[in-house]
């Protein structure tokens, strides 16, 4: 069970961390003030495999449309993929994933609605960044360098996630000889200072929460590990960059009540200090989020 005394162990252990401070930036004229207030990433899944139904969209129009209420309803960005990471989800080339992404993509953004596009293909990476996309949502490893080049050529921000493979379809077992938060930071330092390298100032770092690792798929173990990542968030902040989590859905334990999920981690992942909260359920996340923000306010006043 987690408790208070839980909580208050981990901030003593780790109080320096509790107080790093992030990059903030601003994306097509948008300032995100990471440390001031969270922003909120709507998700619109343009592939048929999708579990979560709600997000499925099938045609351009329906995505469309998805996009638009998303912002409506309280997301700073919409994050658009082409391809499920379920580890049976059929495998989409570049072509059917750019003939999905790109209509959408421009519509999205000549409504002035900032879009990330998940992918791990450089092809798909070239043509929604030349289409207009403002971030690169970089969900593997393999061509690393040649993504990030792609991504500071058009000014474009990355999430970097924490893949142990190539891409979020390549992955097997998960590594757990280690804190899970140490072995997270030696990856981001190593993949920061190549994206540096290679001229991408704007980043976030994504621990990777929702990929279908084979030996997490025992509820409780994976459901542990990602309620021990999302409080221990605050110790990557000291990389320097926002840290994007993907809420996940615990069904299991949820049931028929799975879109109420998303808001538990949510609560989770801020007392974490998460920056950008990448969700299927925008304005529960936006509720969850505002009613945190009341004991700020109070409290200064």
């Amino acid at each position: 069970m987690l408790t208070l005394e839980h909580l208050a162990d981990l901030v003593e252990k780790n109080r320096l961390a509790a107080q790093a401070r992030v990059k903030e930036f601003t994306l097509a004229g948008k300032h995100f003030a990471f440390n001031s207030r969270p922003a909120i990433m709507g998700v619109i899944n343009l592939s048929p495999d999708s579990w979560y139904r709600e997000s499925v969209c099938l045609t351009p129009d329906t995505a469309i449309r998805r996009g638009k209420v998303l912002h409506a309803q309280g997301a700073d960005i919409v994050d658009l993929g082409a391809e499920s990471t379920l580890a049976h989800a059929a495998r989409t080339d570049d072509t059917v994933q750019n003939t999905k992404l790109l209509p959408v993509i421009q519509a999205l953004r000549a409504a002035g609605i900032l879009v990330s596009v998940e992918t791990y293909q450089p092809s798909v990476t070239r043509a929604c960044l030349k289409a207009g996309a403002n971030i690169l949502n970089l969900t593997g490893t393999d061509r690393s360098e040649e993504m990030f080049g792609v991504a500071a050529a058009h000014d474009a921000a990355v999430i970097i996630c924490y893949v142990q493979g190539e891409n979020v379809r390549e992955v097997g077992d998960f590594n757990f000889s280690a804190d899970p938060i140490t072995m997270m930071y030696e990856y981001f330092a190593r993949q920061i200072e190549i994206a540096t390298k290679n001229g991408v100032e704007k980043i976030f770092i994504d621990p990777g929460l929702g990929f279908y690792y084979r030996n997490l798929q025992d509820s409780a173990l994976r459901v542990r590990h990602q309620m021990t990542v999302f409080l221990n968030t605050f110790r990557l902040r000291t990389l320097g960059f926002p840290v994007c989590h993907a809420l996940p859905h615990a069904f299991e334990y949820f049931g028929e009540e799975v879109r109420c999920a998303e808001p538990f981690f949510a609560m989770l992942a801020a007392l974490g200090k998460t920056d950008l909260f990448r969700t299927h359920e925008v304005p529960r996340i936006k509720a969850v989020l505002d009613t945190l923000g009341v004991f700020d306010r109070a409290r200064a006043a």
